[in-house]
Order: structure tokens, then sequence, then C-alpha cells
């Protein structure tokens, strides 16, 4: 059976106090609506439409940066979840098949779930999902009858005994698109809010003779984000459940609660994650590499037995081959280290390619910008490049060249050449005890002066 998706991202949050939109906020470094449309990529959905409201051009924005072939429609009164869906269906228009609709700011639903949703359609009509809360609050109760749903109740209109059921609505729900297109266009709004419920759709099903049903999964998948408290522990329940992955798939953490990890970061077995490590979106660390304390990576990839910081930082291109050696304080920016080179200390390479097994020395720098465009270096393979280089680009150094500590290169030097570029030393002899006498004797006339 094909799939679209409806997901609803119209809200404004109020709560959250921010000019973003409610599901623009980020957990693990993406956006909230990317964690909703990545889970229904799970189901290889033929149709996902974005429907949003508050903010309209930056949702829009940000759905199409995910997915360029999303589409985005616009709630320009928010009327409800009822109301919301209808503004998706005319780009449903023609599909075939089932629509399950999901929340831009309940980002945790997980593949098994929606699975468990999409096998459960083979048998009715209309599949909520639901889950037992351990503080049903406000949350609409489900009614059920065995295993079938007869209705959902918002709190608001639901009466003491209903308000005493544990089994809770998440909003998520699945049918079929011709079906809940007719049922939309019955659901009415004479409710305590005066809104078009989405939630009235199980109970007009079975009304007209078809089958309803509850899918069950952890309440921690239903968490919804409504205030920066409620990201806040979003944010902690994404870092724990994706560290205990890692550590799952065979990866070392050495102090799992000090690693800050991305929505989609990526790390082999037998990989090394030392204490205080950051990862930014886009990270991909290979088996066996080890990535030392208090380093920051984002969108960047390290290669088998590659071995980073401690205090790195990888920006985003960054791409390091087998034992690449990237140390302490040193800055790596679209750049390509290649199999065995090393920059050890204190240096920042943007730009750039290293050939294998070359040696960077400290504090060497590859000038990369002259104030407008942006310009390459290329160091060949087995090259020396002494402490304290500069090397303006664009410029290269060739295969086993060398170039003197404290030289500023800014002409290409050939391979098995060695550049030498600075001042020539003089020496002065005595000048520096005359010069620090007269310093001192002028600081204790100052100091006579002013006592």
């Amino acid at each position: 059976m094909s799939i679209a998706l409806v997901i609803l991202a119209a809200g404004k949050g109020t709560r959250m106090e921010s000019d973003l939109p409610k599901v623009l906020h980020q957990i693990a470094g993406a956006p909230m609506l990317w964690h909703a449309m990545r889970a229904g990529a799970a189901l290889e959905p033929e149709r996902t439409v974005v429907v949003a409201g508050h903010g309209f051009d930056t949702v829009a924005a940000a759905a199409r940066d995910y997915d360029p072939d999303v589409t985005v429609v616009e709630q320009a009164e928010q009327l409800g979840t009822g109301h919301a869906v209808s503004q998706a269906l005319p780009a449903l228009e023609g599909f075939e098949g089932d629509v399950v609709v999901l929340y831009g700011d309940t980002p945790f639903i997980s593949e098994d779930t929606l699975e468990a949703m999409r096998a459960a359609r083979a048998s009715h009509d209309v599949v909520v999902l639901g889950f037992e809360a351990a503080d049903p609050a406000r949350y609409g109760r489900l009614v059920m009858a065995g295993d079938d749903l007869v209705k959902i109740v918002e709190f608001k209109d639901a009466t003491d005994e209903e308000r005493a059921i544990t089994l809770c609505n998440s909003g998520v729900i699945a049918a079929d698109a011709g079906l809940l297109t007719a049922l939309l266009g019955k659901v009415g709004n004479d409710n305590a809010s005066g809104e078009y419920y989405l939630t009235d759709v199980p109970g007009l099903a079975r009304a007209e003779g078809h089958s309803a049903t509850v899918v069950r999964c952890p309440e921690a998948e239903t968490l919804g984000v409504n205030s920066r408290a409620d990201l806040a522990f979003a944010e902690a329940a994404f870092q724990t459940a994706a560290r205990a992955a890692l550590l799952d798939q065979g990866v070392t953490l050495q102090a799992p609660d000090t690693v800050q990890l991305g929505w989609d970061t990526a790390v082999g077995r037998d990989a090394e994650i030392e204490p205080y490590v950051v990862f930014a979106p886009g990270v991909t660390i290979e088996s066996g590499a080890r990535i030392r304390a208090f380093s920051h990576l984002e969108g960047c990839h390290v290669s088998r037995g590659a071995v980073v910081g401690p205090y790195a930082r990888l920006r985003p291109g960054a791409e390091l081959a087998e034992d690449v050696h990237v140390g302490n304080f040193v800055e790596i920016k679209n750049a390509q280290l290649h199999e065995g080179a090393k920059a050890n200390h204190l240096t920042y390479i943007g730009d750039a390619e290293i050939g294998a097994k070359t040696n960077i020395g400290a504090g060497t720098i590859t000038c990369n910008y002259d104030g407008v465009f942006k310009h390459r270096t290329i160091i060949g393979k087995n090259a020396f490049i002494g402490s304290d280089t500069m090397l303006v680009a664009p410029v290269t150094v060739g295969d086993g060249a060398m170039t003197g500590s404290g030289s500023t290169i800014t002409a290409d030097v050939p391979a098995g050449a060695l550049a030498l570029a600075r001042g020539k030393q003089e020496i002065k002899p005595g000048f520096a005890t005359k010069l620090m006498n007269m310093l001192r004797a002028k600081k204790a006339k100052q100091q006579q002066a002013q006592g």
C-alpha cells in the first residue's frame, strides 16, 4: 500500500517565547521538523506534505532543505488539527493509498511504531497511535471496547469517567486517503475550543460502519515539545538514547554523559570517544578511529585508525583518511588529509589538500582568504612543513618538499625542494643589556616622580 505523509507544523509555539516557529527549534543540531520528517521517511512515502502556518516561509525553506520534493501548504488560520489536515488534501489529489498524519513537534516516533501502524491498517480502516500515560494530565483519552477504538475524547470535553482512562492519544493517525477525505468533510467544531478536531475521525468512521483500533507505543516516543523546558528534556532524552545505541553497537564512550551527539552522528564499532566531545550534524567516524577529549566535530569524515584531538576542531568539509593524526588546537576546514598525514599542534588547515605521510609543523597556517575569495593550498606526499610556516594560497608544495620554520611561502615549491622565506638574523652584541638598563632607568624615574 502506498503511503502519503502529512506533517502538521503550523503552530506558533507561544510557550516557547520565541520569534522562531516552534518546529524549527533544534534537537541534536536539527530542527524538530527534520526529526519528524526522518521518522516518516522510514515508510518510504510516495508523497510528503508539510502543513505550515506561523513563519510559513522559514518553515517551508527548512522542510525543503531536508527534502526538496516535499510539498508545503499553508494553514492561514489555525482552526484545529482536522482543519490543518484538510489543507493538505488538495496536494493529495489523485493519490490512492494510506495517509499517515505526524506532528512536527513530536520528533521521536520510531520506525517500528510506524511499521506497526502500517500492519494494523490491514485489518482496520482507521489506526490511531496511543500510549499509557504515567500522568494523563490534559491528554485526549482513547475510549476502547476490546481492540476497537470507540472514540477519542479531548480532555476539555471528557466526563470524569473518561478522564480516569490512562490510554491517551498521541495525535498520530493512519487511514485510507479517500476515507480520511470523506470523514474530514463531516468534522464539526461544536466543542469547547470551537476547533475542527482530527480526533473526531475515528468516531465518525465507526458511526459509518468502519473499524478503528489503537497501536500502542512507549510514552517517550510521543513526547511533544511546547516549551523551552520540554525542548531541554527532549534534547536530554535524545542524547541518552543515542549514546546507548552507540554503546550497543560496539563504540567505546569513556564518559557517555559528557558526549554530545548530533542527530545524524554515525560511529563505527571499536571507535573510541573520550570525554567532552561534541558532534554537530554531518559527522561520520569509521571503525577504530579515536576522538580525544574536548574536540568539536561538524560536517566531517574521520577514517579508520585516525586520531583527532584533544582540543581539535573539525569543520565542514574536513576529510581525514586512514591513520591521520590531528592534534591539540588544530582546526581543519574544507580540507583533505591523505593517509598518514599529521598536523599535531596549533595549526589551521583550510581549503587545502595534504598528501600522504606529510608532516605539518606546529603553528602552520594556510592563508586561504584574501578578503573576498577563498584560495586553495595543495601539499604533496611526504612533504615536511616547518613550524610557523605561512602558506599564502593559492600555492602548491610538491612531493617530498620542505619549508623552513618561520617561512612565508607565496610561490609554488617544486618537488624535493627546500623553501626558505624569512628575514636574515642579525646579532648586536651587548644591545639587549643596554636596552634593558635604559628601560629600567626610565621606569625608576617614572616611579620617583609619582611617589
